[in-house]
């Protein structure tokens, strides 16, 4: 009897194909970056609990945890957390909470990004203060581990801060790497030693297995990277469905996903204030700052758009947005700030003190050529440029 499916699951559980090892993928990833910091700048909080996250006592119990240092960890505080949390868990002489400056922190990640950018330019952002880079054409370096200890010792040395790298040859186990020693290590993961490195590791671990999941697969007596390989892969493909293949996959150590090197769909610059807001005016000078630094940074990556977005948050963390759309491209700070502007007045303008202002601009393409009027009057000068430019048999 046919079985439609059966080509398929013959396909879907070839895990015996050769893994592909001449890549060569470096993760980095920062340590507790926005903590670290705000650490940087204001030493007084290294030994404090570190929270970063509105504090809840001056926002009604609202608020999330963004990150926190390794002292508050310790307390088993961790980001997307309630910010409440900590309060109940962590000594309130030891307790800090910091406003999150995201302008900060974005600067610094593009400082990052800068060294990155210094040995390849295929590199694939997970966030602000993580990346997957493809270094495997850099032939600047003798190995892969001496460029690995350069990023490190580069990124300390520019920003006084310490990441954790993993080095492999996929994505899966160079992010297992550095996941493995942190904060602050560095762990090279080679084909002969995955089987080993992969073992003992918490089936927590793994990508794709998150909170809903865990449970389920701990109730198959599944542990380790061990137990995951050795499980039936139909057994897995029962109980997960499609999920299982990669799991499966990743227990023997493959991944063949590419660094994929993202383009930017927008470009936004905004800021938190402390203290907030109060007037008109306040607003109307962040506007301008900030439309002219998104028109600055969309210059320096060679793109325009033709969407602008605004972003406000009171001090009731009441967050509202946005946009107008135009045929043609913003070019200038100004015409991305009169858009703005306009935004803000069909808001109604300032009701109450405002924490948080920003600008984007989407709909992003690559400048690839300037509009210019060219005056067809007699005599204009580019009207006259423009004539030169004709063919000889034209003009005689």
């Amino acid at each position: 009897m046919f079985v439609k499916e059966a080509p398929q699951m013959a396909e879907l559980f070839r895990l015996d194909l050769p893994s592909d090892t001449h890549r060569r993928i470096v993760h980095v990833d920062m340590d507790a970056f926005y903590a670290s910091i705000e650490m940087r700048d204001a030493p007084e909080y290294r030994k404090k609990a570190l929270v970063i996250a509105h504090d809840p006592r001056k926002t009604g119990g609202k608020g999330v945890i963004t990150t926190a240092n390794y002292v508050a960890r310790q307390f088993g505080v961790h980001s997307a957390m309630p910010a409440m949390e900590a309060l109940r868990l962590v000594p309130r002489q030891l307790l800090v909470f910091k406003d999150p400056d995201f302008e900060k922190y974005r600067a610094v990640s593009q400082q990052i990004h800068a060294v990155f950018h210094q040995v390849t330019d295929l590199i694939e952002p997970v966030a602000l203060d993580e990346a997957y880079l493809d270094v495997t054409g850099n032939t600047t370096f003798s190995n892969t581990i001496s460029l690995a200890i350069w990023l490190q010792r580069t990124i300390e040395a520019k920003t006084h801060l310490t990441c954790a790298v993993g080095v492999s040859y996929n994505k899966f186990l160079a992010k297992m790497a550095s996941e493995y020693n942190k904060p602050g290590g560095r762990t090279v993961v080679t084909p002969d030693v995955v089987a080993e490195f992969l073992a003992d590791q918490d089936i927590g671990n793994f990508h794709g297995v998150g909170k809903k999941t865990l449970p389920k697969i701990e109730a198959m007596g599944i542990h380790t990277g061990a137990d995951l390989r050795n499980e039936s892969p139909q057994e897995l493909q029962r109980r997960f469905g499609k999920m299982c293949f990669v799991l499966a996959q990743h227990a023997r150590g493959i991944d063949d996903r590419p660094v994929r090197v993202r383009e930017a769909k927008s470009i936004g610059k905004e800021r938190t204030y402390n203290p907030p807001l109060q007037t008109d005016a306040a607003v109307q000078n962040e506007f301008v700052r900030l439309a002219d630094m998104v028109f600055t940074a969309a210059r320096r990556k060679e793109r325009h758009g033709k969407t602008v977005v605004i972003k406000i948050r009171d001090v009731d963390f009441t967050t509202l947005t946005r946009r107008v759309t135009t045929e043609t491209f913003f070019d200038s700070s100004e015409a991305i700030y009169d858009a703005a502007w306009q935004l803000w007045l069909e808001l109604g303008g300032l009701r109450k003190s405002l924490r948080l202002v920003g600008i984007t601009v989407t709909a992003l393409a690559p400048i690839t050529f300037e509009n210019i009027d060219l005056p067809l009057t007699p005599g204009s000068v580019r009207g006259d440029r423009q004539r030169e430019q004709l063919a000889p048999e034209e003009t005689e």
